[in-house]
């Protein structure tokens, strides 16, 4: 039975509100309204709430772009904080914002996992973004390879990386496609006691090396499995964007899996309305852990 997980301890963020395919955000100081295709009901709120928002995003009538449009003028960038991390809030063309809140339910079980195993790990993290995850396993005694195809996300990892007093944590940031990345560390014999992925629907490498989900997911958990040691602790996957259920994961993290016996469960992250408590999942995840 797929489980739903969520994150009870955010203090600067919230779903405020959501529907006519928007959600209204808090991120701070600052209240954002983004596109949510899943919100497809009536807004719990009254206009007048939703017109207090500081910026919203518009998506462009061709393209799939868009732009973010404010009435007032708000920095470029802000800080805000889960627990005793810190990071940047920044307004992108892809109208992200450099944050996935819904995740932080996975940086607490990642933490949880690698205080729990009570030995160094080693944690490859790829299409890692701006680098939550990495600093949350890196802040509880893991070392910390950071593999992500975009220079800004990498840039930013960094920054959150000295924000959050991190900076002789031991994390290295690569810039790279992450399936070129995980063979050449298969060449290289470098093992893993822990993985993460967050691998998008659709994505591209720094050289144009295009990445699609139904394909490649199963080759790329093929290849990780040649890295993992022999003692491995745990694997998190965490997948936008592709209209399936969780157990379509299965199968792949099975077969990575196999030799290790463990638990393996599947669910979705939800972030849950301050209005109406209605429920969203924009993602779906698998969750294998050492048993």
């Amino acid at each position: 039975m797929p489980k739903s997980y969520r994150s009870t301890n955010w203090e600067t963020y919230s779903l405020l509100d959501s529907g006519k395919g928007c959600k209204l955000e808090q991120f701070g100081p600052y209240r954002l309204v983004r596109p949510e295709p899943r919100a497809l009901w009536k807004q719990a709120w009254p206009e007048e709430e939703w017109a207090k928002a500081d910026a919203e995003f518009i998506v462009a009538e061709r393209g799939g772009g868009g732009e973010w449009v404010s009435p007032k003028e708000i920095p470029s960038r802000w800080e805000m904080k889960y627990k005793d991390l810190r990071f940047w809030i920044e307004l992108a063309v892809s109208r992200q914002v450099g944050v996935f809140p819904e995740n932080a339910a996975q940086w607490d079980w990642i933490r949880e996992q690698i205080e729990r195993a009570k030995r160094p790990l080693r944690v490859l993290n790829l299409f890692g973004y701006t680098g939550m995850a990495s600093l949350a396993a890196a802040q509880a005694g893991a070392e910390v390879t950071h593999v992500d195809s975009s220079r800004r996300a990498i840039r930013m990892g960094r920054e959150n990386q000295a924000l959050s007093g991190l900076e002789d944590k031991p994390i290295r940031w690569i810039v790279e496609d992450v399936m070129k990345y995980a063979r050449r560390e298969v060449k290289r014999g470098v093992k893993y006691d822990g993985v993460i992925m967050d691998p998008p629907k659709y994505g591209l490498g720094p050289k144009r090396e295009r990445w699609e989900f139904f394909r490649g997911f199963g080759s790329l958990c093929e290849v990780l499995r040649e890295t993992l040691s022999d003692n491995p602790q745990f694997v998190v996957v965490t997948a936008y964007a592709l209209e399936s259920p969780p157990e379509i994961l299965i199968p792949h993290l099975e077969a990575m899996m196999k030799e290790y016996g463990g638990r393996l469960e599947v669910g979705e992250l939800m972030v849950v309305e301050k209005s109406a408590g209605r429920k969203i999942s924009p993602a779906i995840t698998a969750r294998w852990w050492a048993g």
